[in-house]
């Protein structure tokens, strides 16, 4: 169950998505985000799906690799969808007492659903292709004029680097603990979905142990090595934009602009 949560994980693999510079992906990444909230039609979103697809054949992942991340949306996915369709006014198609299902309905369901499965996609392909220490680098050195307002870019950027190595850590903690309860006769699949919330329970307790000692450990290794945040502090590995990265702008560039078309002609 916790191994379909791809949110955080690194996938190896030699790609010109790899090898671009991590800046150059976050920005892509918030691009394709603003972009699949301007189409509205699907011309549009035929050509969000174009970009996709060749983001992710760019990238060398396995398909099932990315798309495994959406199990951990499903419920969420159908929640959103059958709100939207059933509780949209507009031209009723079919009725059953209260319950009814209008045209607008389900032409704003499907949008809605394809949003947010391309949220959830196009963001995994960017951590999937980019290592936690990268992504820390590109968000500081994209959020470094905040610095002059006294914003703590760097101790942000590092919470976030932290967050995204945890996640995977705390995954595979929580399948050996659930694994060590079943063993012991714990049950976690029968029943309806209140039982199985209730089972879930006794994993919080040794869970919770297991994040703040590795927490403490964390903290004490870096009070050691006499770390400590702030200005002045230089990079092993210094981000630079190759000609790559370029091509990559000027294709966001285009894809954008074909997003605002379509948005100001209605299509």
């Amino acid at each position: 169950m916790f191994k379909d949560i791809t949110l955080g994980q690194y996938y190896p693999a030699d790609s010109v998505l790899h090898r671009l510079d991590p800046r150059t992906k976050f920005i892509g990444t918030f691009v394709f985000i603003i972009s699949v909230f301007l189409f509205r039609s699907f011309p549009g979103y035929g050509v969000a799906t174009c970009f996709l697809v060749s983001a992710i054949l760019l990238s060398k992942i396995p398909p099932k690799y990315i798309f495994k991340g959406l199990k951990a949306i499903l419920m969420l996915l159908m929640i959103t969808m059958i709100f939207n369709l059933f509780l949209t006014p507009g031209e009723v198609i079919w009725s059953l007492g209260v319950l009814k299902i209008t045209k607008e309905g389900v032409s704003l369901s499907l949008r809605m659903g394809i949003r947010l499965i391309y949220l959830v996609v196009g963001s995994s392909i960017m951590t999937l292709s980019t290592t936690p220490n990268q992504l820390t680098n590109a968000m500081e050195a994209l959020l470094r004029p905040l610095n002059k307002i006294h914003v703590p870019v760097h101790e942000i950027s590092m919470m976030m680097s932290i967050a995204l190595r945890f996640i995977p850590i705390l995954m595979e903690e929580t399948d050996k603990i659930m694994k060590a309860q079943i063993a012991r006769g714990a049950d976690f699949e029968s029943g309806g979905v209140v039982q199985r919330v209730k089972s879930m329970i006794p994993l919080l307790v040794p869970l919770f142990i297991s994040a703040f000692r590795r927490a403490n450990d964390l903290a004490m290794a870096m009070e050691a090595r006499c770390y400590h945040g702030g200005e002045h502090r230089t990079q092993m590995k210094p981000l630079k934009y190759a000609r790559r990265d370029s091509i990559a702008f000027g294709i966001l560039a285009l894809y954008f602009a074909s997003s605002i078309l379509f948005r100001v002609m209605g299509w």
